[in-house]
């Protein structure tokens, strides 16, 4: 598996979080995900980069980052992947 490096720049938006994530694996791709406060809350609270975080090595351990969306809010990981919520709130 190559070697896969996650970065994360987090903006205050009216309603929750704005992040660009970049992910370099097999390629470099860019993503913008949307957080909302009750998302935070829904997925464990904490730190809004901290939940990005997971969740990319949480998409990056199920397909290549070149199939993550480019956009989309973070609760839309759970319409793909039912787990989702309980692997965050571990």
């Amino acid at each position: 598996m190559p070697a896969r490096r996650i970065e994360i720049a987090v903006d205050e938006s009216v309603d929750g979080w704005i992040a660009r994530v970049t992910v370099t694996a097999e390629s470099h791709t860019s993503h913008i995900v949307r957080v909302s406060r009750a998302e935070l809350h829904r997925y464990g609270g904490g730190e809004v980069g901290k939940l990005l975080r997971r969740s990319f090595e949480f998409l990056l351990d199920r397909e290549p980052n070149t199939q993550i969306l480019r956009e989309f809010d973070v609760s839309a990981i759970e319409r793909y992947f039912p787990e989702y919520a309980a692997a965050m709130r571990r």
